[in-house]
């Protein structure tokens, strides 16, 4: 980054998937008032996470037993989603400077009976459960039906998702993924739901464990949208975790699958080492997959603190010419007063980081594009919606 400038040669934006930092202004419509997943895994215990707190996170609202510094070494602030929904590909999607006009379509009493009707003609087999679940609850009761009679486990959750449980002797992968390939062209229309998960599992009943060979069949996101610009710019984008299922592939040059938070840091490291310049995009799902949905505090506390020693050295790795961006999609606030396991409808933490630039308040933005708005400015594009505040972030 040249003195006087803004622009940085790479960005580096990782997403740490629903750590939410408290209800939105409309959180009662969603049935999410009270909901404020950072803030109440802080008041569980005291978190170690010096660095994201040296970055400026306990500076964008008071966190329990974090001292916020007087002096961040980064730019913070908290974004609003402003389309409806609070499920991963709305908040992505609106990242990339894409604005909803409604909610994907949720299932709280299953899907359709002429839909999974037609699904199970197709597949040439009949499924177990459509009904709303968590993924390991779901195995714990139909794991051992499934591998007896080798029907497919269909379910969703709070969020827009249709999902096929099987284990990985019964029905192969490549044969789950052509379940899933089917579903996503049935499910248009009226009934077109964000994402098509295919959840491989293993084990023994009493012992299932789902494995790393998940895969999203996400919708197309209309045109244009942040990867979409950025492609047309040749800007290289390096994917980490979901980013490339989340949005079709579309802009993203390479990408890596990730087993964990900490394998997604090492991607993203590595990616650091042999990538000069462009966008480096990570997704880090442990928060949400792991803890938030399975309604773990403690887990969830040990998961932060986790990524925050990783970010150490990361952030020693950094060059003067990069900017970190780190935020996340949307809440799920594990407290257990809370009697749902859903996503929650919530501000997100917003940081920004570079060795060459001193610390901003970025206040509350009013949509998630303004994170979009920011990267395409620097990448010298625009994409539809949102605002920047790469000039905020001054040499």
């Amino acid at each position: 980054m040249g003195q006087g400038t803004t622009h940085f040669a790479r960005v580096v934006w990782i997403v740490l998937d629903s750590v939410g930092i408290g209800e939105l202004p409309d959180a009662a419509d969603y049935g999410d008032v009270g909901r404020d997943t950072l803030g109440h895994i802080a008041r569980s215990r005291p978190l170690r996470l010096p660095n994201l707190v040296r970055l400026g996170l306990a500076n964008i609202k008071p966190l329990d037993h974090l001292t916020p510094p007087h002096h961040p070494a980064g730019s913070y602030g908290k974004g609003a989603t402003r389309s409806p929904g609070k499920d991963t590909t709305t908040g992505h999607w609106e990242m990339a400077g894409i604005w909803l006009d409604q909610a994907f379509p949720v299932y709280p009493h299953g899907f359709p009976p002429a839909l999974i009707a037609e699904f199970e003609r197709q597949i040439g087999r009949r499924t177990l459960a459509n009904k709303p679940a968590s993924g390991t609850e779901i195995l714990n009761e139909l794991g051992a039906e499934h591998v007896r009679t080798g029907h497919p486990i269909v379910y969703t959750s709070g969020d827009s998702v249709f999902q096929i449980a099987a284990h990985e002797e019964v029905i192969p992968v490549a044969e789950l993924y052509r379940m899933c390939e089917i579903a996503r062209r049935l499910l248009d229309g009226p009934n077109r739901v964000g994402r098509v998960i295919a959840r491989p599992f293993t084990g023994m009943p009493g012992n299932f464990r789902r494995t790393e060979r998940r895969h999203d069949y996400a919708v197309e996101p209309p045109k244009p949208m942040l990867l979409d610009v950025l492609a047309e710019n040749r800007t290289p984008v390096f994917g980490v975790g979901k980013i490339h299922d989340i949005y079709n592939g579309r802009g993203v040059a390479d990408y890596a699958a990730t087993k964990n938070n900490a394998d997604g840091m090492v991607q993203l490291s590595e990616a650091l080492q042999r990538q000069p310049r462009g966008l480096l995009f990570a997704n880090l799902v442990d928060f949400d997959m792991l803890y938030g949905h399975r309604k773990d505090v403690e887990g969830f506390a040990r998961s932060l603190e986790e990524f925050d020693q990783l970010l150490g050295p990361f952030l020693e790795a950094m060059r003067p010419d990069d900017l970190l961006l780190i935020t996340a999609d949307h809440g799920c606030d594990p407290d257990p007063v809370n009697p749902t396991t859903d996503h929650s409808r919530e501000y997100v933490p917003i940081l920004a980081y570079s060795p060459s630039t001193t610390a901003a308040n970025l206040g509350t933005r009013d949509t998630l594009a303004d994170l979009g708005q920011t990267v395409a400015e620097n990448f010298h594009t625009k994409i539809p919606h949102g605002v920047s505040f790469l000039q905020m972030l001054k040499s």
